[in-house]
C-alpha cells in the first residue's frame, strides 16, 4: 500500500512519462459540444478510455448519446470492437451521465512495469475514438438532425 504522497508522485510521474512518449494534442474537452469530453482513466485495477456526455439538460444528453448509439455498429466494426455503452452511468458523486468506453482490467498504473502497456492502450484506443468522432462530428453535433 502506498502513502498518499507516494500515490500522487506515481500518478504525476505516470502522466509526465505518458506525455513524453506520446506528445500529441488530444481532443479531450475540445469537442465544441458542451459537457461532451474524452478522458483517460486509470486506477489500481483497470484502465479506460472514455467519452462522457454530462449535459445538465437530460434531453440534450439523451440526444447526443443516442446519436452515438445509432452509430454503434460502425464504431464497433471500424474503430473499437470492445466498446461499452451506458446511457445512465452513475458517478461516485451520484450524478447521472452517459458514458461510452473501452477498458482493460487487472492492470495498475501503480506498477511501473505496466506503464508501456497502458500507454499503448491509451494511445491506440483514444486515436480510434477521435477518428470516429472526427468522421461523424457534424452528425453528432447537429441537435436538429435527430436519430
Amino acid at each position: 500500500m502506498y502513502s498518499k504522497e507516494d500515490a500522487l508522485r506515481i500518478k504525476r510521474e505516470f502522466w509526465i512519462e505518458f506525455a513524453a512518449q506520446y506528445p500529441r494534442k488530444w481532443i479531450m474537452y475540445n469537442t465544441d459540444i458542451k459537457d461532451f469530453s474524452f478522458k483517460f482513466y486509470t486506477d489500481n485495477k483497470n484502465i479506460k478510455v472514455i467519452i462522457d456526455i454530462e449535459n445538465k439538460e437530460e434531453d440534450k444528453r439523451k440526444i447526443y448519446y443516442e446519436k452515438i448509439e445509432s452509430l454503434k455498429t460502425i464504431l464497433e466494426t471500424d474503430y473499437l470492437q470492445d466498446v461499452i455503452f451506458e446511457r445512465n452511468f452513475q458517478l461516485e458523486s451520484g450524478k447521472i451521465i452517459s458514458r461510452i468506453w473501452v477498458e482493460k482490467n487487472n492492470i495498475s498504473m501503480n506498477n511501473k512495469s505496466n506503464w508501456e502497456e497502458i500507454f499503448k492502450f491509451f494511445n491506440e484506443k483514444m486515436i480510434q475514438f477521435e477518428l470516429f468522432f472526427l468522421e461523424y462530428q457534424d452528425y453528432i453535433k447537429d441537435l436538429k438532425l435527430n436519430t
